[in-house]
């Protein structure tokens, strides 16, 4: 009889299973064919004693003709934003942009967080953009779909190529983050931050390292996001931390804590998000929870249930960040008094579009320089 293998963490990586994406004809199951023994090999025999074999990252090239999005949502800050690469190593078991990958034909489990795209040209496709004499500035938001400090930036240093030519046309950025390799690019930001051009926000999901290594396997340290933060705010940076995703019954009950560890770090400004389940990341969330908190899976899913109105995930304008009902009320009150008493949310960090020079047409010689 043939038996479908259940799926096992890896280490160092967020997803359980690689799941095909919605669009693909075929879904592929791995199974035990009474074939493999348990000292076959890295895969798993009858027994299911052996480690899943690991999985190599690879990055590609992404040859996309535009570099700058655009985004409609009345729920987000911005309208513009860039993402240097698809897919992201850091293996976040939550994170909202894995169906994307659906449209590459890879799975959002764990070929997301293995199988990554670059964007090598993309800062001379951004000086192509900006020197079109339609361009308008406004802030350019870096980080809102895959983080721009990820891994595989200390080799490809696309995010900071982009810094560069944003800091020559004056213009405004903004940029989300779980990375210290942020502080790398501080020749930049400070000058940028000083001329109210750019400001950071931190994520900070929870204080708890064994969580973390769950949660976002391969994302820097709670502590370590906590120095990134201050490290910003030395330099004059203005920083944010994000405590999101707040996942009920989960994390949720560290939220004043996330918040006052940021403030004391030289945090001014203070955000929260409810835990997204859009697409396929609501199955695999579920794995997730099944693989390292089957005692707690029925009361997460309850409540998330509870706060989108009987579903785990309600797409709707003005509520998805949030939720709602009595759960989600009382965690935005909470929020609402943390941040009170900590100071945060109390300065002005609108960013100067005033200040844009249009690149030259034929390069990255600018016109005023």
């Amino acid at each position: 009889m043939v038996e479908v293998l259940p799926e096992r963490p890896r280490k160092g990586r967020g997803a359980i299973g690689n799941p095909s994406g919605r669009y693909e004809p075929y879904v592929r199951v791995g199974v035990d064919d009474g074939w493999a023994g348990a000292d076959s090999g890295p895969d798993y025999g009858p027994g299911g004693e052996a480690e899943p074999a690991p999985l190599r990252t690879t990055v590609e090239v992404d040859a996309s003709r535009t570099v700058i999005a655009k985004n409609a949502s009345p729920d987000v800050p911005f309208e513009r934003s860039i993402n240097p690469y698809r897919g992201c190593e850091h293996g976040c078991v939550y994170c909202f942009a894995r169906p994307g990958h659906a449209y590459l034909g890879l799975s959002p489990g764990l070929d997301f967080e293995t199988r990554l795209f670059a964007k090598p040209r993309a800062a001379e496709r951004l000086v192509a953009e900006l020197a079109k004499p339609s361009y308008r500035p406004k802030v350019i938001a870096l980080g809102t779909n895959t983080d721009p400090y990820q891994p595989i930036e200390r080799n490809f240093e696309i995010t900071r190529s982009i810094l560069e030519v944003l800091w020559r046309a004056r213009h405004p950025v903004a940029i989300v983050t779980k990375s210290n390799l942020v502080l790398r690019d501080l020749d930049i930001l400070a000058p940028m931050a000083a001329a109210k051009l750019a400001r950071v926000s931190v994520s900070v999901t929870t204080l708890e390292p064994t969580l973390a290594r769950k949660l976002e396997p391969r994302a820097p340290r709670p502590n370590l996001r906590l120095e990134t933060i201050r490290g910003l705010a030395d330099a004059g940076v203005p920083t944010t931390v994000l405590a999101a995703p707040m996942i009920p019954a989960l994390n949720d009950d560290e939220l004043e804590a996330i918040l006052e560890a940021a403030a004391a770090a030289g945090a001014g400004s203070a955000g929260y998000i409810l835990l997204r389940l859009p697409l396929e990341i609501k199955a695999l969330f579920i794995e997730w929870l099944e693989a390292h908190f089957p005692e707690r899976k029925n009361r997460v899913l309850g409540l998330l249930r509870e706060m989108r109105g009987g579903r785990l995930y309600d797409p709707a304008w003005g509520t998805r960040m949030t939720g709602k009902g009595v759960y989600a009320d009382l965690l935005a009150r909470r929020f609402e008094l943390a941040s009170k008493r900590l100071g945060l949310n109390r300065a002005d960090w609108d960013l100067d579009t005033t200040q844009f020079v249009r690149p030259t047409p034929g390069g990255e010689q600018f016109a005023l320089f």
